[in-house]
């Protein structure tokens, strides 16, 4: 049954499949064979009531595979991007009128669209983002979190915040929407941050224009076709895949644009930052940009902690989804005396890890996700070389696919690079710690400030942690991935990006403005 806003509980996030069940596994197996019959279509542009097909595409292809094509996806220029904003310009004017109850229910239905359909979609993460099953199944299962949370949250604001009143007047205050926002989705959660950016802005009364990443455009065209079935009005959502560089910046220096939600690397949340700063020629506001431009996450292990916890934090961490996560722990800082001990435990657990192709349900890592990521990794395992010792993997093989071996360099000075750039991929660089201020010196030395973990026994540590340890999203005790929407909101300090929290109870007030009315009696 849909669910509707009279309906609504006490929000519990959407469980993961539990693969070693067989009857799981067959239902699985079925959904990637489904979605194999559908590899190879094109898909439009999607403008208002217009679906656009163009000459020129991007051609989807798996990273496991690269002689096989997920799909290929109409590209969009510079005319087909004004129409884009054009339309939901307009399109604007009756949706911020619409009932915030309306809204809500667009997305609950979504979500029982996807929850029905979730091994399918979770198959095309397998196959167009290389995804082992357990890392799609988390992917889709958060972007139905997504769908669910935003949508009980909208519902939580929709008569705005209780403001004191004086004798003789009635004070109110509301939150309205922004107006045309743009999304720049990324290629390494292509459904769940998506479909979350996606639909925060929609729910809470904005049209926007939707460009996901190049690698993974066929996975947002279904996410498209499922809003479409949910009831989403026409123009709300418009789709722009294949937007350049060029095209890009013409968008975030609209004067009509409102606000940007991006999601991508430092350089590019940089670049846009920028851009939408300036005031262009007819344009009324300030835009407001949210932005999660990554990190250089680290696992601390303090000398007192569970060293078999200790090493499996840090290798999950480092290697979950092939290191391709903004919250990934490419940096291990150990303390002295346990260093040799965390070492060989992590390298030893390492080598257990099955890399190949993730439609193999023991596959624990894929592919990285396109050509430039393995260029990119195969660079920094060259510069790791230099400033390490390498204790496994380093081997690479783009003969069939992206595929990278599991990587770990130890003896890494805090200060080099690999100790402080994002590498996004399966790289963790070792560091030894002299104690426990020390570690907390090198867990706060890079430019970024999205996750981290201690691993630790000791009270005070864990308390000091807490007030020193300067991250958006800080665990104990367990790996420093794995943020569940409505239990842990993401977002990071620094060059992280805006701290936006994802996920958390201020996240739709980004997408708002409020307004105070005041009625004289």
């Amino acid at each position: 049954m849909t669910t509707t806003f009279t309906e609504i509980k006490a929000y519990t996030h959407e469980p993961f499949t539990d693969f070693t069940l067989e009857e799981n596994k067959k239902e699985f197996s079925k959904a990637l064979e489904t979605v194999q019959a559908e590899l190879g279509k094109d898909y439009p542009l999607v403008i208002g009531e217009e679906l656009i097909t163009t000459d020129e595409k991007i051609v989807s292809i798996n990273p496991a595979n690269k002689v096989e094509i997920i799909g290929r996806v109409s590209k969009t220029n510079q005319e087909l991007a004004e129409k884009a904003m054009q339309t939901a310009l307009s399109t604007f004017n009756t949706w911020k009128k619409e009932d915030p109850e309306a809204r809500a229910n667009v997305l609950f239905r979504a979500a029982d669209i996807i929850r029905r359909r979730k091994h399918e979609f979770s198959g095309y993460l397998v196959k167009e983002a290389g995804k082992p099953w357990n890392e799609a199944d988390a992917d889709t299962a958060e972007a139905i979190d997504f769908l669910e949370f935003y949508a009980r949250q909208m519902l939580q604001l929709k008569d705005g915040v209780p403001v004191q009143s004086r004798e003789g007047e009635e004070n109110k205050f509301n939150y309205i929407p922004l107006g045309v926002g743009i999304i720049i989705s990324p290629f390494n959660f292509p459904l769940a941050i998506m479909a979350g950016t996606a639909a925060a802005a929609i729910v809470t009364g904005n049209t926007i224009l939707l460009k996901p990443a190049d690698a993974t455009p066929v996975v947002a065209a279904k996410f498209v076709e499922v809003m479409e079935e949910a009831g989403l009005p026409k123009g709300v959502l418009n789709f722009i895949p294949g937007v350049t560089p060029e095209i890009g910046d013409y968008l975030v220096e609209h004067p009509k644009t409102r606000f940007v939600s991006f999601t991508g690397s430092r350089e590019v949340g940089c670049r846009i930052y920028e851009k939408a700063s300036k005031v262009q020629p007819g344009q009324k506001w300030l835009k407001r940009v949210i932005a999660e431009m990554g990190g250089k996450d680290t696992v601390v292990v303090d000398k007192d902690a569970d060293l078999d916890l200790a090493a499996s934090s840090i290798v999950y961490s480092a290697f979950g989804f092939s290191g391709q996560k903004c919250s990934a722990g490419s940096r291990a800082v150990v303390h002295q005396d346990v260093y040799d001990i965390v070492l060989e435990k992590a390298v030893a657990l390492t080598k257990t890890l099955k890399v190949g192709n993730p439609e193999d349900v023991s596959t624990y890592m894929g592919p990285v996700s396109h050509e430039a990521s393995y260029n990119k990794v195969l660079s920094y395992i060259e510069i790791g070389k230099e400033e390490g010792r390498l204790m496994t993997g380093g081997e690479a093989d783009d003969s069939k696919g992206y595929f990278i071996q599991p990587t770990i360099f130890a003896d890494v000075d805090e200060k080099a690079r690999l100790m402080q750039e994002e590498i996004f991929g399966p790289v963790v660089a070792f560091c030894k710690a002299r104690d426990f201020d020390h570690m907390m010196e090198i867990a706060n030395n890079t430019d970024y400030a999205l996750t981290g973990a201690l691993l630790s026994n000791t009270p005070d540590h864990i308390e000091r942690a807490k007030e020193e340890f300067h991250v958006g999203n800080l665990y104990f005790n367990r790996g420093c991935t794995g943020a569940i929407v409505g239990y842990h909101p993401f977002g990071g300090f620094n060059m992280s990006g805006t701290d936006s929290k994802a996920g958390g109870p201020d996240y739709l007030i980004l997408h708002m403005q409020a307004k105070t009315t005041s009625t004289a009696l």
